[in-house]
């Protein structure tokens, strides 16, 4: 009977820091200037910092979905790395530096994007 308690409690104890865990991550969206596929893969790869479970943009929208745990990452953080990354959001403006290191279609303010 003592052991069915102990392993009962441990079934618990686990179940409970598993929920939790679900409790500590949260989606955030933000919309992030860019044109093409390279731009997609480019925002998506810079917005992977530590505590990031998902980054998603969306070409024809602009939007970057980001699902992540705020104990481990901010949302200027992920952000930041996007504007290093070349490509500005509506909280952080990429450098005029970073964003002329973009390939020439990824250079989202002059519209000159053909794919």
């Amino acid at each position: 009977m003592k052991r069915l308690i102990v392993f009962l409690s441990i079934i618990m104890a686990s179940v409970t820091a598993m929920a939790q865990d679900g409790k500590d991550i949260v989606t955030k969206s933000y919309k992030v200037d860019g044109n093409c596929g390279m731009c997609k893969k480019r925002i998506e790869e810079a917005a992977y910092v530590k505590g990031v479970k998902r980054a998603e943009w969306n070409k024809e929208t602009h939007m970057l979905a980001v699902t992540y745990k705020p104990s481990k990452t901010t949302d200027d953080a992920i952000l930041k790395s996007v504007a290093k990354a070349g490509h500005s959001s509506e909280k952080v403006a990429a450098t005029e530096a970073d964003y002329k290191k973009l390939p020439e279609c990824c250079q989202y303010k002059t519209n000159t994007c053909e794919h």
